[in-house]
């Protein structure tokens, strides 16, 4: 027997109402009306639409922690980049400054070197040629003070949100470029006061190189002054033609030389005020053919009435002291006896003889200087050597020489 349902006064069987086999002349009920939606449906559209707009907020999230990362990591570079520039800026600061209290340290020594001149030996031309100099490191130095005392920003408190992060980075970058620049400024400047002392340097140097270079000539022209001030004049010549920098001790040095040429004059000063009267023409022609006989030996001459026991009644006295060293110098005392007899031959004579003495200074190991006799034998031969053959080159006082002194003499010029 078949299974059926009564459906509008028919028997509809069970399996046509389980949807499988329609009753002919009959209808089916769908299993839902059209237009309508199942509870479970609409529920899971609501889950999707809210699982959607958490993804948004956490993709927004990622995105704004990625921004900070690099705005973070952007800013760090900068100011980096930037610490690093003054740093370098700050080291040629450093570097400036140096050759700048250089600078002005040889530009003070300039300027004593030229309020310390005399005018006796340093030529205008060096004169001028250092001022020029000096006067011009002056100006390079006001030049580099303004680029010492620029003072580069600092780069504050480091923000916290991305867009303070980029803009301050931005303005880290340009501080950056400020300074690479202030760095290039500051090396040219370093290099242009290291090249303006050099140049002062040299032109300090060459002034002292020829004021010691003048003082030979001055001596020639002051033969006059005393043994121990042209030595002085000599000596601090030398250290001024060994000087190589322009500083404190370059002053002492030329402060010293121009000293010792005015010590010269005032020596030469003395000496002839000390032979004026009616024998000064006389005792200078003797003085300077006693220098003719050796030259370059320093020779001081003083005169009196009675030296050794002569120089009255036509009689003439000779004396002489020698000093050994670098340089060997003497001293020729003559009576007034010998000027007021001069040019005879027995003057001449007896100058050549103390000039054999004082001349010893080149030639000390030439002869036996240990005894008395041996030192005037020396003299004596060395006045003969020279061709001064009167008795008052000492044969009369001394003796004969041996003709070994002679020889021997012979070659101490």
């Amino acid at each position: 027997m078949t299974d059926s349902t009564s459906l509008g006064g028919q028997q509809v069987p069970a399996a046509a109402r389980a949807g499988f086999e329609p009753v002919p002349g009959g209808h089916v009920v769908p299993a839902r009306l059209s237009g309508g939606a199942p509870s479970a449906v609409r529920a899971r559209k609501k889950h999707t639409g809210a699982i959607l707009g958490s993804l948004g907020a956490v993709v927004a999230a990622a995105a704004i922690i990625v921004v900070q990362l690099i705005a973070n990591v952007g800013y760090d570079d900068a100011e980096t980049a930037y610490a690093d520039s003054a740093a370098t800026a700050a080291t040629l600061r450093s570097d400036l400054s140096a050759e700048l209290d250089a600078l002005r340290s040889t530009t003070e020594s300039a300027t004593l070197v030229i309020q310390s001149d005399s005018g006796l030996l340093l030529d205008a031309g060096s004169r001028d040629a250092l001022a020029a100099a000096a006067a011009e490191s002056e100006t390079t130095a006001s030049e580099a003070d303004e680029l010492v005392s620029v003072t580069l920003p600092g780069a504050g408190e480091k923000p916290f949100w991305f867009w303070q992060l980029f803009g301050a980075a931005q303005q880290l970058d340009g501080y950056r470029a400020d300074a690479e620049e202030h760095a290039e400024d500051l090396q040219d400047g370093t290099d242009g006061v290291a090249a303006e002392a050099s140049e002062l340097t040299d032109a300090g140097v060459a002034a002292l190189t020829a004021a010691a270079g003048a003082a030979a000539p001055f001596e020639a022209a002051h033969i006059n002054a005393r043994n121990l001030d042209v030595i002085a004049l000599r000596d601090t010549a030398e250290e001024a033609a060994a000087t190589t920098a322009l500083d404190a001790y370059a002053v002492d040095v030329f402060s010293s030389l121009n000293a010792a040429a005015t010590q010269v004059i005032a020596s030469e000063q003395a000496e002839l005020a000390e032979k004026a009267g009616p024998l000064q023409g006389a005792r200078l022609e003797v003085e300077a053919f006693a220098r003719s006989l050796a030259p370059g030996v320093l020779l001081d001459f003083d005169w009196a009435p009675l030296v050794n026991g002569f120089g009255y009644d036509g009689g003439m006295g000779g004396y002489a002291t020698w000093w050994y060293g670098d340089p060997g110098y003497a001293t020729i005392q003559l009576s007034n006896s010998v000027a007021e007899q001069w040019p005879a031959a027995r003057s001449q004579a007896l100058v050549a003889h103390e000039v054999g003495h004082a001349i010893s200074v080149r030639c000390a190991d030439m002869y036996d200087s240990s005894t008395q006799d041996s030192i005037e034998n020396w003299a004596t031969a060395w006045a003969i050597s020279m061709g001064f053959t009167d008795d008052a080159n000492g044969v009369w006082a001394y003796g004969y020489p041996p003709q070994s002194y002679i020889d021997a003499a012979a070659a101490c010029r």
